[in-house]
Parts: C-alpha cells; structure tokens; sequence
C-alpha cells in the first residue's frame, strides 16, 4: 500500500517573517485593542518626533475608529505629545547633535545627511513655513526637529510652527473620522498626504492675500 505521506512532494510553505519596520508599525497598531491605547499615544508621539521611526497616526485612526465620540481628545493629546517631542528634538539638536549624529544617521530610519541638507535649504529660504509643511506631511517629523535644533531656528517660532501644523493634521484626522466613520479610511491612508499639501498650500496662500491686500 502507498503511503500518501510519502508520495506528497508539495514543498512545505515558507512563511516570511516581517521586516523591523513592519514588527514596529504593528506593535504601534495592536495598542488600540488594550486598556492602554491613549497612554501609548501619547508615548509614541512624544517618541515619533523625536527618534521613533514609526509615526502615531495609524494608532490615531484606529483609537479614533473605535471610540468616535472621543476623535477630538485623542487629537488634543497626540498635539499636545508631537510639540513636547518637537521641543525633545529640538533639544537633542542644539545640545548633543555633534557626540549623537553617528548613531541617529546609521540608526534612527529617516534621519540622513540628504535629509539634513533639505532641511537646511527649507529654513534659509522659508523658517516657519518649513516647519508647518513638514508637521503636516509624511516628511519624517524628527528631522525637521533635530535640525531645527542644529541649525539654531528661533525656538518660538519653532514651537508656534509646530503646535499649529500638527494640531491642523491630527484634528481633520479625527474630524474626519468623527464624520465619515470606517468609510474613510481607505481614502486616508491613500490622500491624505496630498490632502496635506493642499490644504498647507491655501493657509500659505490666504496668509499671502491677506500681506498684498494690507
């Protein structure tokens, strides 16, 4: 009698094992399904801005999804943890920047010479609006803090620039979210960068208007 086990020559399944990146976004996501969802908020967006690879936003749109009611608190606190991790960065930039470089270029992802020298060129030619743009995309928000801190930017400009463009991205999230429900989501995670950049571009824009008609 032919033994089928033997005769099964299908090769056994691999399953790949997710990327740092991919563990890290998961670990920040799972944290929505535990008591615990907006202290890791918090933590994480203190962390984001300063040295944590992986933005809170995902954890932003799932607390959001799941207690809608509560959309805008979340908002309040994930501001209120980007500006204090900004104000982090900033201070590693302008106090240990020249002993750490080394270990946030080889190991912090986002952190890189190119990205410092963008930086650079942003706040020659624009200071605040460098940092408002940066707050609102997926620009790594790290960079624009540490270097703001390097390259000495007028610290409340910094702190007004970042308490305004963060505070603008993470309550249209959550007003989003509060309006659309789980509809949105798709359309979020695929526009809502560009949808960033626009609606920057018109707060630019008015403010412009506003200096030519005065």
């Amino acid at each position: 009698m032919t033994d089928p086990i033997a005769e099964d020559n299908t090769p056994p399944s691999s399953t790949k094992k997710p990327g740092l990146v991919r563990r890290l976004y998961d670990w920040v996501l799972h944290w929505a399904d535990t008591p615990y969802g907006l202290h890791a908020l918090a933590i994480i967006t203190v962390a984001e801005a300063s040295v944590f690879p992986i933005p809170p936003d995902p954890l932003l749109i799932a607390l959001c999804l799941g207690a809608a009611g509560r959309a805008f608190r979340f908002a309040a606190v994930a501001t209120v943890a980007s500006v204090l991790g900004g104000m982090l960065g900033y201070g590693i930039g302008a106090m240990i920047w020249a002993s750490a470089s080394g270990f946030f270029f080889d190991y912090v992802p986002g952190v890189t010479p190119a990205a410092f020298a963008n930086a650079q060129g942003f706040y020659d030619q624009w200071d605040f609006w460098a940092v408002f743009f940066a707050g609102l995309t997926p620009f790594p928000y790290k960079v624009i803090t540490i270097s703001a801190g390097v390259f000495g930017i007028n610290f409340p400009v910094f702190m007004l620039a970042s308490a305004v463009s963060r505070g603008f991205k993470y309550f249209v999230l959550a007003a989003l979210i509060y309006r659309f429900g789980d509809t949105i989501r798709s359309f979020i995670d695929r526009y809502f960068g560009v949808l960033a950049w626009v609606f920057g571009l018109l707060i630019v824009g008015g403010f412009l208007l506003i200096e030519v008609i005065l």
